[in-house]
């Protein structure tokens, strides 16, 4: 089953959070309905609500709030983008301009503050405790990852710990809060939960660990983004913290030197040593660990359903992906 067919399988529920975003990104000021349909409809792969809808249907929910949900973690997920793009300055996401590049800096904050708070309505709405206490936790632990970042910029002594700690917070907290989530919804008790809990977690923290791999060795047309931009903007993801630890003093020096002072001036060499080292072979090592994990927590816990074997599929695609 490739990502195709498991759309296939939620294509109705997807259609419906499609609707659903469309109707509530809707807003009597002219520049959140340009600037937030701009970002909303920038090709993204609405991976975190497919997550949602798939764990709610493998938990054996027959009900439509999951529909609110999704179109819930697309609005938070969308609102990072909005800010994170503000704060590193970057210029492509998506293989296409940003939105702070078009409408300015104020302007994608703001637009970015109203997702946030469309999807807290949002949330009320659903009139579940559980569920607004779990998302209302799930943001806070976005923004302290953001803040973990932006303290960590051109640091080069992050260790392995600090950095699975801001992933964690930044990308894997938002798979998590959507997985349990969808085991409350259908009513699973507290171990089920937390089984699809970490189901979500590990699967996001397998996604960035790509991502990461990708920043050095993926293709900028594929990825939409500059290969190398993590590097510019002086963060220390894996590949680097690996190959400072398999690489030779000189080539150790060059790294922190070119983490330390951000730009690509340093990019040809530090991409040699990130291939002599295997460090972004490793990563995706990391990140196969973590799919098995995901999987073998899911397949414990739940019944066999096209709705699992899509979740499983979904982790094992994960990782073999270029995009």
């Amino acid at each position: 089953m490739n990502l195709d067919a498991i759309r296939e399988l939620a294509a109705d529920d997807l259609a419906a959070v499609d609707r659903l975003i469309e109707q509530r990104l809707s807003s009597d000021v002219v520049l959140i309905n340009q600037l937030g349909h701009y970002i909303v409809h920038s090709g993204g792969k609405r991976l975190r609500p497919l997550v949602v809808l798939l764990a709610a249907r493998a938990c054996g929910y027959a009900g439509r709030d999951h529909i609110q949900l999704a179109a819930v973690i697309e609005f938070i997920h969308t609102a990072t983008l909005l800010h994170d793009d503000v704060v590193d300055s970057s210029e492509m996401r998506r293989g296409q301009q940003t939105a702070h590049t078009i409408w300015g800096n104020e302007a994608s904050v703001l637009v970015g503050d109203f997702l946030y708070t469309r999807a807290f309505e949002m949330m009320v709405e659903l009139e579940s405790l559980p569920v607004l206490q779990i998302m209302a936790a799930t943001t806070n632990t976005i923004a302290r990852g953001e803040v973990m970042q932006l303290m960590n910029v051109h640091e080069p002594d992050i260790g392995e710990a600090d950095y699975r700690q801001v992933i964690y917070r930044k990308t894997a907290t938002l798979f998590e809060s959507g997985c349990r989530n969808g085991a409350v919804l259908a009513g699973l008790d507290e171990p089920a939960c937390e089984a699809l809990a970490a189901y979500g977690r590990h699967l996001g923290t397998a996604y960035q660990l790509v991502d990461d791999a990708l920043d050095y060795s993926g293709d900028a047309a594929e990825i939409g983004k500059n290969v190398g931009d993590d590097l510019a903007e002086g963060k220390t993801t894996m590949p680097l913290i690996h190959a400072m630890r398999q690489a030779e003093p000189a080539e150790r020096a060059l790294i922190r030197e070119a983490i330390a002072s951000g730009g690509l001036e340093q990019m040809e060499a530090v991409a040699r040593t990130i291939e002599k080292t295997g460090a972004a072979e490793y990563t995706r090592q990391l990140a196969e660990a973590e799919v098995d994990q995901a999987v073998e927590r899911l397949t414990a816990t739940l019944s066999r359903t096209p709705w699992r074997d899509a979740l499983v599929e979904l982790a094992q695609g994960s990782v073999s992906r270029t995009t």
